[in-house]
């Protein structure tokens, strides 16, 4: 690290606020591998990466990290990297291989372990109860189009509590379902690859439905952590200022953002626009008692933060994979990007700036409904060699984390353009390359690099700038 590096970590680390949690997140499904063992059942997941096409050149999960086999070395280089808090997940068909029925001790004393090895290197454990993998004997009877599927994840969450709730300091009930209705349920491009188009959206409400539950199971578990939910959220801005744009970057917002958040922290679907109730018509049809148990007081709000959107009228010209539904090239509207920012490895623009906006227009949005926040996943891929023999000099994920962080705290610091944002803190998207879903292994988000084919773990140059952001924080 240069001395320049070094005052520039000195002087953000000077703007941390005591108790601001410094972390990293993962997700089961993409670390840990061992399908089968220790009694795994199979998910939504591993049925969809079989499917020839699925997932970029035919990459398989069945090994990912082997952080199942692997996790005493992984609490070891988060250990080392000296963060506080670590976002996991617990993967349902793990310890519930069949999404009902019983639960399977080999699964739940992989979670035992796992939080108890955490505790020990003085890791905050924040789990997260579903990422996405449903058990797949559930996702053939539906999955999320399903509305058992919202009570047998509130049997699940009873159990998860009951077991590691004396240990477990934020609970996470969902990870963006924004991200399974509109990629996996309504264009087809992340499992169970249902093509469904505006036909998926009662898996928006069921989603909704299973996180009010599970808020309710936990608490009735007697759980001594802080329970939320995760979002992704992308502000969402019209390509110009005709009408048309700006209707349509209204719709944009509706869909990506509000259907999600608004029920949560407001007990209520948002009014919709004439062009959108076609679409959106059976939201309109949701009953108070089911508003009321998704509307459930929450100790915090996790927020998934990649980029912002631009959206303009009319068809546009888009690639569509194989698998997603024809008619997303009939809809209204389409994304123009940011041409003027850099772009990751997956394309996406680079623009910190827009996290304060986004943080501004929550707070806006729900004023006193919007609890403390959690920035839970902020991350960036960028291209990387699959072997390595020593730390890489990823100075770009570096930038891209030293940015987003900067901005978040001046945005919610004294003075800022959501000063009245209580941020508890930030978790870095990804400890470790992974299983990056329908990507493969062709996208490395991690702080650690992974060679996937013999597992070898080689921390990177961002893991020692996040160290070193730690350790003067606490200097």
């Amino acid at each position: 690290m240069t001395v320049q590096d070094s005052v520039a970590v000195q002087a953000l680390a000077a703007r941390l606020s005591p108790g601001f949690k410094l972390g990293v997140a993962s997700a089961a499904f993409q670390i840990e591998g061992a399908l089968s063992a220790g009694g795994r059942g199979p998910s939504g997941w591993d049925a969809f990466a079989e499917k020839p096409g699925s997932i970029v050149d035919g990459h398989s999960p069945a090994v990912a990290c082997d952080h199942y086999n692997r996790a005493p070395e992984d609490v070891e280089l988060m250990r080392d990297l000296g963060i506080d808090s670590y976002r996991f997940s617990i993967s349902w068909p793990r310890i519930q291989p069949d999404g009902t029925g019983p639960f399977n001790p080999e699964g739940l004393d992989f979670y035992d372990r796992l939080i108890d090895q955490l505790l020990a290197a003085g890791i905050s454990p924040m789990a997260t109860l579903y990422h996405w993998d449903t058990p797949l004997p559930l996702e053939h009877r539906g999955g999320w189009m399903n509305r058992s599927t919202a009570e047998r994840f509130a049997e699940y969450s009873a159990a998860a509590g009951k077991r590691f709730g004396d240990r477990v300091a934020q609970w996470v009930t969902l990870n963006e379902p924004v991200s399974v209705t509109l990629n996996g349920y309504a264009l087809g491009t992340h499992a169970p690859g249902k093509a469904l188009m505006f036909d998926a959206v009662p898996s928006v409400h069921h989603q909704l439905l299973a996180h009010g539950l599970a808020v309710q199971a936990l608490r009735a578990a007697g759980v001594k952590g802080a329970v939320g939910v995760t979002n992704l959220h992308s502000p969402v801005r019209p390509a110009s200022r005709k009408p048309r744009d700006r209707i349509v970057a209204k719709l944009y917002d509706l869909l990506m953002n509000r259907i999600y958040a608004d029920p949560v922290l407001l007990g209520r679907y948002p009014s919709l626009p004439v062009v959108a109730r076609p679409w959106l018509r059976t939201l309109g049809r949701i009953s108070d008692d089911d508003l009321r148990t998704i509307h459930q007081p929450l100790d915090f709000y996790g927020l998934n933060y990649y980029f912002p959107v631009k959206v303009a009228w009319g068809h546009g010209a888009i690639a569509i994979p194989a698998n997603t539904h024809k008619d997303v090239a009939r809809l209204p509207f389409h994304e123009v990007g940011y041409p003027e920012n850099g772009t990751t490895g997956f394309g996406w623009p680079v623009a910190p700036h827009h996290l304060g906006i986004l943080l501004r227009e929550l707070k806006d949005r729900y004023q006193e409904a919007l609890p403390p926040v959690y920035i839970t996943e902020s991350g960036a891929s960028f291209p990387e060699p699959d072997h390595v023999t020593g730390p890489i000099p990823d100075t770009q994920r570096i930038s891209y984390i030293a940015a987003h962080l900067s901005q978040a705290l001046e945005a919610t610091g004294p003075g800022g353009i959501a000063e009245d944002v209580e941020l508890l803190g930030y978790y870095v998207w990804t400890l470790m390359d992974n299983f990056e879903w329908a990507a493969g292994y062709s996208q490395r988000f991690g702080l650690v690099h992974v060679d996937f084919e013999t597992l070898k773990r080689t921390p990177k140059d961002s893991y020692y700038w996040y160290q070193a952001l730690s350790r003067a924080r606490q200097a």
